[in-house]
């Protein structure tokens, strides 16, 4: 799928900043009060030898797309990271094929939630995925300076 397909049917671009700019770029849309994350797969996001997307690639997706169902449930104002994301691999992605995923949140307490999903193709499930997020108690959080030599 090309890029003014994805625009005509309501998918726009996400930029990312740190490692997440490294493997998009992304797209997103909202559908019936639901964000999915998605993203082309090219020749960059695949072992070479094989021809289909690397395994740290899908994980990489994975953590992103179940990262905005937390964000959602968290209504975009606190900050969380990843504790824990396991991935059932269940079957290849090619070059050329449009990734997506649903993010569902099935559990929120004070300090963490639990979401999961399916990434998918046009015509397949790929990947089953479910993680656990910590929210970051923000009087925590330690700016750090980052200099260059």
């Amino acid at each position: 799928m090309d890029a003014e397909t994805l625009k005509a049917q309501g998918w726009q671009m996400v930029g990312m900043d740190g490692f997440s700019s490294l493997a998009g770029p992304f797209w997103m849309v909202t559908e019936n009060g639901r964000r999915r994350l998605g993203v082309q797969i090219e020749e960059r996001h695949c072992n070479g030898h094989l021809g289909t997307i690397h395994g740290g690639m899908v994980m990489t997706f994975a953590d992103l797309a179940l990262g905005i169902g937390v964000s959602d449930a968290l209504n975009g104002n606190r900050n969380c990271s990843t504790i824990s994301l396991n991935t059932q691999f269940l079957n290849p992605v090619h070059v050329g094929e449009f990734l997506y995923c649903y993010p569902e949140v099935t559990r929120t307490s004070k300090s963490v939630i639990f979401v999961r999903g399916l990434l998918e193709t046009k015509d397949r499930v790929v990947a089953s995925v479910e993680g656990i997020w910590k929210v970051i108690d923000q009087s925590r959080i330690k700016p750090i300076n980052v200099t260059s030599t």
